[in-house]
């Protein structure tokens, strides 16, 4: 792999939670903040490429999509499972409060960000791994932002531990995620209540899903689209 100088840039405003991930994450030989064609990518594991993203997948499609057209990728993905909510003082040290989030994440989560290339997943040489963590979320008042929150913004997150981890590889890695009492037909409803969780999670599900050929639709119930799984013919991993 022709890799080119390291540079400081890949550390420049980096976030604490992506910071410990990169160095719980890393081996000993691996490189980090390598420059590839342009991008600076995390780590750099022999033939693999590593990306953390502690953000969204929108934003970093481009270089996701670029990198595997060379590459052997894997796409880092933390998910809290467990959440401290952490209040500052003005000082930004001073802790004023310290509470668990009722929310809980799961593997299915990743979900939300999958939305933004689902079809990636078929290819060969990319993958996805999930880690669930336990996070602190630090938070700041700022009365002039943030108003659903009162005012308190979230700052910054922070690594506590790592719990558990899923790679998913292929389509069929993700097709594991659906429930596997769950009946066909079925809509996002019947899922989301399945999962025990949102039906906006249960329509971006059925939306990757779908775009990677796990189930296909199979009529309506009334204005509610119905899913059933797709035979192996469409289950087709991309070459």
């Amino acid at each position: 792999m022709a890799s080119e100088s390291r540079r400081a840039i890949g550390t420049l405003n980096e976030k604490p939670l992506h910071a410990a991930l990169k160095v719980w994450y890393a081996r000993a030989g691996d490189q980090l903040e390598v420059v590839i064609d342009g991008y600076v990518v995390d780590i750099v594991r022999g033939d693999e490429l590593i990306e953390i993203q502690t953000g969204n997948f929108a934003g970093i499609a481009r270089k996701m999509l670029a990198l595997v057209e060379r590459y052997r990728v894997r796409l880092v993905l933390p998910i809290a499972r467990e959440k401290w909510i952490v209040k500052l003082a003005p000082d930004g040290e001073t802790q004023l409060s310290r509470r668990k989030s009722p929310k809980r994440g799961a593997f299915e989560d990743v979900f939300h960000e999958l939305v933004s290339f689902p079809e990636l997943l078929a290819n060969p040489d990319f993958s996805v791994e999930v880690l669930l963590t336990q996070e602190d979320e630090i938070r700041r008042y700022d009365g002039s932002r943030a108003w659903r929150r009162h005012g308190w913004v979230v700052y910054e997150r922070r690594l506590i531990s790592v719990v558990d981890r899923r790679l998913l590889d292929s389509p069929a890695d993700a097709s594991a995620l659906l429930p596997t009492a769950l009946a066909e037909p079925f809509t996002t409803a019947d899922l989301a209540r399945a999962l025990a969780r949102p039906r906006r999670l249960a329509q971006r599900m059925a939306y990757c899903l779908r775009r990677m050929g796990i189930i296909e639709s199979a009529g309506k119930r009334r204005n509610a689209i119905l899913y059933v799984r797709a035979g192996p013919a469409q289950q087709v991993r991309a070459a």
